[in-house]
């Protein structure tokens, strides 16, 4: 590992984890509307260090990492590609043994159970009043544009360290090879907020693990639309996206756990397998110039 993406390893995953440490022994717990704020900081860590590094350290120009505005269609890709994963996932999920389409969304509402107060399960509730059909359509609606504006910003923090930096630290790497050391490390910034009970509530140190799985298979679709869009933000874009519409996965759906079920479930994991087989195909077959 080179030494400059070294430093930004170390010292994204010291100020994250003191953050996170920090919030929980100050009594901070996932359910708590505090933590969305901590959240958002554990998502800018990997910016401000990359900042700090390119600019600051290393006196290189902050536009080496990506900072493009120039559109191109991937920008559509990222931003459309988490919508069919978690379509897919859905699909996916619904062969797994145990879990069943549940129309009237009861077992997506039971999942929240666990990580929502009382109160904002009773306030979720009560908005359930519309058909399936317009709940999903509404759903995607919002995924799209929550995922393309306010989501991406947020997002925007992660992918700047992440896709832009590091990403430009491993380019010496082949394509698969970068991916698998980028997404195992991403996967591990995650822990202390996974043990606390986030994104697998049922299973948080298993979790730990699961997210490493998701974040190794979600990468090379990430970093593929980071190359072929020439922008971190698009990255951000999909990453975004995705956060917005993960829930459309487990929507409909009853039975299985977090282990089993959602894009961050095994569900999930078999669907991003099936997308990374077409991004090949498409590499090696259909466009001008292979990067893989």
């Amino acid at each position: 590992m080179k030494k400059k993406g070294l430093y930004f390893v170390i010292l994204t995953f010291i100020f994250s984890y003191l953050l996170a440490s920090v919030y929980y022994l100050m009594g901070g717990r996932i359910q708590d509307p505090g933590f969305m704020f901590m959240a958002i900081g554990y998502m800018f860590i990997p910016m401000i260090i990359a900042i700090i590094l390119q600019k600051f350290l290393y006196k290189d120009s902050l536009k080496d990492l990506g900072l493009s505005l120039k559109f191109n269609w991937w920008w559509v890709v990222a931003w459309i590609l988490p919508l069919i994963l978690s379509i897919l996932t859905f699909a996916v999920g619904l062969l797994i043994p145990g879990v069943q389409y549940s129309p009237g969304m009861e077992g997506f509402i039971a999942r929240l159970s666990e990580s929502l107060t009382p109160e904002q399960l009773e306030m979720l509730k009560a908005q359930i009043t519309s058909s399936p059909l317009i709940i999903f359509v509404t759903m995607i609606i919002q995924g799209l544009i929550y995922g393309a504006t306010i989501n991406a910003v947020a997002a925007f923090g992660e992918e700047y360290g992440w896709r832009g930096f590091l990403q430009k630290q491993y380019s010496y790497m082949s394509f698969w090879k970068m991916s698998l050391v980028i997404g195992v490390i991403w996967g591990l910034w995650h822990a202390p907020i996974i043990i606390q009970g986030y994104n697998y509530p049922q299973n948080p140190i298993i979790g730990v693990f699961m997210m490493i799985g998701f974040t190794v298979l979600f990468t090379p679709l990430i970093a593929y639309v980071r190359i072929r869009s020439g922008s971190v933000i698009a990255a951000a874009i999909m990453h975004g996206t995705l956060n917005a519409t993960a829930g459309i996965a487990i929507l409909f759906t009853s039975g299985g756990s977090d282990l089993t079920v959602g894009v961050m479930g095994l569900a999930g994991f078999i669907s991003m397998a099936i997308l990374n087989l077409l991004l090949v195909f498409y590499d090696k077959k259909l466009a001008e110039e292979s990067i893989m």
